[in-house]
């Protein structure tokens, strides 16, 4: 059977029910997505007429829900690089570059991701807005999920609260993990000194990492690190609270010489996987980002570094 997120044919055991409820509950729609909805000439239908949530609806009844078409406000179309991993009806999943920031802000209102999708949807013929399902650091490359409509975004954000995402990087990290794979369970907050920067402190929010050493070298290693939850800089934080800061983190590793073989101000941070329920299907999806070419030099350095050093006498 079709599943179509956007139509609920009222079965027997909800006859009778209220149609708010069958949008709230049965469908997953948001209070506030159903108070939009409201104001648009046909953005809630009951057997094809614009209805009331305070309707009462009959098992056999179809309720369908209409999202406005959007446009993309002041984000202006650009040409900027990005891979497309995977791209339907409802969602855009891209494997960003490091170095490019996702969403216009201050001092970066052009030459953002969000620029480059834009002109990507133009030429397609798409109108929609710019929605990030989450969010990933300048210099972090990899799997980014963007919605075309609000429905899917909401579906996934509350996936995310749920713990329902998975997430996973790639990290190159300075020095050996000891042990090699645990739980970073530790509190971050904003620094009192350095307001950009995030720290360890007990009274920060909740953020729970996990960890596992794939690949050592003889001063660095490769780890897989899942974030539970989704502070800013998290990753970055836990892996130097644990003291073993990111390779090129200006931020967190400053103390570290940069390899030439990276940019400066990129990090070692690879969004490798994202999975998650497709709101617009309902199976489970993953999509997945190479390890870019500048972390594979990277690696190689890394790992040819080690064999000079065994083989000296």
């Amino acid at each position: 059977m079709e599943h179509n997120p956007f139509v609920y044919v009222v079965p027997p055991k909800d006859d009778g029910i209220l149609l708010r409820t069958v949008l709230r509950d049965r469908m997953g729609l948001s209070r506030t997505l159903v108070v939009k909805l409201k104001r648009e000439e046909r953005g809630i239908l009951l057997n094809g007429d614009r209805a009331f949530v305070s309707a009462i609806v009959r098992a056999g009844d179809r309720v369908e829900v209409r999202l406005p078409e959007e446009t993309a406000g002041d984000i202006a179309p650009e040409s900027v690089p990005f891979d497309i991993l995977h791209e339907d009806e409802h969602l855009l999943i891209v494997n960003k570059p490091a170095g490019i920031v996702v969403h216009p802000t201050h001092g970066h209102y052009s030459g953002t991701l969000a620029n480059g999708v834009i002109r990507h949807w133009l030429e397609k013929g798409v109108s929609a807005r710019f929605r990030p399902v989450h969010r990933l650091d300048q210099y972090t490359s990899g799997v980014l999920a963007i919605a075309k409509n609000a429905y899917v975004h909401q579906q996934i954000a509350g996936q995310m609260k749920k713990n329902r995402v998975e997430k996973s990087y790639v990290a190159i990290v300075h020095g050996r993990p000891d042990p090699p794979s645990g739980t970073v369970d530790a509190p971050i907050g904003r620094s009192d000194d350095e307001p950009h920067m995030r720290i360890v402190r007990p009274d920060g929010a909740p953020a729970v990492t996990r960890y596992e050493t794939a690949e050592t070298w003889e001063s660095a290693a490769l780890v897989r690190v899942q974030p539970v939850t989704g502070r800013t800089h998290q990753i970055r934080v836990h892996m130097r609270h644990i003291g073993h800061p990111i390779v090129g983190d200006p931020l967190y590793a400053a103390e570290f010489p940069v390899p030439p073989v990276i940019a400066e101000g990129r990090h070692a941070l690879h969004a490798e996987s994202l999975a998650f329920v497709h709101p617009a299907t309902g199976e489970r999806v993953c999509f997945h980002a190479p390890l870019p070419e500048d972390l594979v030099r990277l690696r190689n350095l890394l790992a040819a570094e080690s064999v000079e050093r065994r083989q000296k006498p």
